[in-house]
């Protein structure tokens, strides 16, 4: 049980979901302080924003008494405060087994697969928000506790399985591809992990009709199924996109509930907010406060953000896994058809790379120009036996680039130029931005 009477002590807490779990504890009165690396990241301003004191690593910080120590998953005994932990005896908590803890205390909805989970969150969140206290945690590093919440809406990340750690009420589940080689044995350990999370799910879960691994899902709660097909439970139909978004019907369980505008691009984006319009239709939600809400959402931090300068265009976004990347591509060729797609695209870890890199060679040749940066390792992993190089390779004209020829980007003329990865490509962005 959450205990006000004791300082909560995040080990890592710069890392996106420490970042927003520590806003939400501050939110709702709980003492919160923390340690990170000494480097500036953009989870940072926030928290020191809200009061939080945040400081570097130090064994002195660890108390025996008086304290939950959270410990962030990347951190090991060569840490100092996780060595200061072990030394006292001081025993820690995980993100996840926190994050229970809070979600326990209200209607619950998680929202799990291998792509969307961000951006579905944010959705959901700013929805339930405009008409119920909800309190949201989001791995984009946005979290806020609000008194009384009715709801308490989470991203469920399925990383060394550890969203296992919840019992949710509701939970969504936008895909199952296969993802984190690193860690996952393969399709089928992987689909299982989510097969566990629905067994865990109390009162419904909501999954995408198209996915076969979705489809195998058993639930002892309810389980309903989302999509453009007839056979689904809550349909998107009769749908208009153009550069400002897009207008469709959804019907629920048979019943017409209107029609819905979103100003979000591409497919995966009128799936997401069917999941949600289906949510709050169980919930008892009045239509007309979801649209509203829909009308007002500005999308989450990372996912197809846009900055304009003159003809070009320069999208941000998280896209890394050849599914995301498609539905990014698809998002920028509707909402800019008269200019060419640009895509800068950083490789994250060498095992995702090798996996999926005939895929990504695909994908980067449906596009005007592609550069690819080098692969951003991971702590997780040793250096493959992969290079930025051995894509380009297979791609016709396309670059490697990094911060040393990245003034390369500026031939390109009335352009979308779109950023993605997951690593540390905001620099090379910013470099472009600073350039322009």
């Amino acid at each position: 049980m959450l205990d006000k009477t004791k300082q909560y002590w995040f080990i890592g807490i710069k890392g996106t979901g420490m970042a927003s779990l520590a806003r939400i504890l501050h939110d709702l009165g709980y003492q919160v302080a923390g340690s990170d690396i000494a480097k500036h990241t953009f989870t940072q301003e926030p928290l020191l924003a809200a009061g939080i004191s945040v400081t570097t690593f130090a064994a002195e910080h660890i108390k025996a008494s008086g304290q939950v120590v959270v410990k962030g998953n990347a951190f090991e005994a060569d840490n100092s405060e996780v060595k200061a932990c072990l030394d006292l005896g001081v025993k820690w908590q995980s993100y996840p087994d926190t994050v229970e803890e809070l979600i326990a205390q209200h209607t619950s909805i998680g929202i799990a697969g291998s792509h969307g989970k961000t951006s579905t969150t944010g959705l959901l969140a700013h929805v339930l928000g405009e008409v119920a206290p909800t309190s949201f945690l989001i791995g984009d590093g946005s979290g806020k506790g609000v008194a009384d919440s009715r709801f308490f809406v989470y991203e469920a990340d399925e990383y060394r399985r550890h969203f296992l750690a919840y019992h949710p009420d509701y939970q969504i589940m936008t895909n199952v591809d296969f993802d984190h080689p690193d860690y996952f044995k393969d399709q089928d350990d992987y689909a299982y992990a989510f097969q566990e999370a629905a067994d865990q799910t109390r009162r419904g879960i909501f999954v995408w009709g198209d996915d076969p691994y979705l489809a195998k899902i058993t639930s002892r709660a309810p389980k309903y199924t989302y999509g453009f097909k007839p056979s689904d439970d809550f349909i998107a139909h009769d749908i208009v996109k153009d550069t400002q978004g897009a207008t469709f019907n959804v019907r629920a369980l048979g019943e017409e509930l209107g029609r819905f505008t979103i100003h979000l691009f591409g497919d995966h984006n009128i799936l997401n907010t069917t999941a949600v319009i289906a949510i709050a239709h169980l919930e008892k939600i009045p239509m007309p406060a979801i649209r509203a809400g829909l009308l007002t959402y500005q999308g989450a931090k990372r996912r197809f953000s846009e900055r304009d300068f003159g003809d070009i265009a320069v999208i941000d976004d998280y896209a890394h896994h050849p599914t995301e990347m498609r539905a990014t591509i698809q998002a920028a060729r509707q909402k800019f058809p008269d200019k060419k797609v640009v895509v800068v695209f950083q490789p994250h870890t060498y095992s995702r790379t090798k996996k999926f890199a005939a895929e990504f060679e695909k994908i980067l040749r449906t596009v005007d120009k592609a550069y690819v940066t080098p692969i951003f390792g991971s702590v997780r992993e040793a250096q493959g036996s992969i290079s930025s190089a051995d894509l380009t390779a297979k791609i016709p004209g396309s670059e490697v680039i990094d911060l040393a020829n990245i003034a390369d980007l500026t031939q390109n003329k009335n352009s979308v130029i779109v950023f993605m990865g997951a690593g540390d490509i905001s620099k090379y962005e910013a470099a472009f931005e600073k350039l322009l």
